[in-house]
């Protein structure tokens, strides 16, 4: 795995662990969104070098000049569906951490230690 990748893997896995979706067993999904995020930030800056036109003109086979949507641009729009879908399925986006938590994967509480302290008391 290239080096931006493995940036964001890591990026990805910290973000898990903050909201508590983080599982080794994620770990190819995580994978394939650090790829999926590493050639979205590649093809985007290839978009803008080539001037970050969303139309352009094409000439086909027979000679005809017609304007159509950018490839690069329309790799940018599907590679930005499947960011929000590993990032749902991931727990990363609000609907997707909704969907976790409400199939009773909430992380659980953290305890202060003040209240470990009151529970004991109580216990004794």
């Amino acid at each position: 795995m290239e080096k931006e990748a493995q940036r964001y893997k890591r990026e990805i896995i910290k973000k898990m662990k903050n909201v508590g979706t983080y599982n080794i067993s994620f770990i190819y999904t995580i994978d394939t969104l650090a790829k999926v995020l590493a050639d979205y930030n590649k093809t985007t800056d290839q978009f803008q070098s080539t001037g970050g036109n969303i139309i352009v003109k094409h000439t086909n086979k027979n000679g005809s000049t017609n304007a159509v949507k950018n490839p690069l641009y329309l790799a940018i729009e599907k590679l930005r569906d499947d960011i929000i879908a590993y990032s749902r399925e991931l727990g990363l986006t609000p609907a997707g951490l909704k969907r976790i938590n409400q199939d009773g994967n909430t992380p659980p509480a953290k305890v202060s230690k003040l209240d470990e302290v009151m529970e004991a008391i109580k216990r004794e």
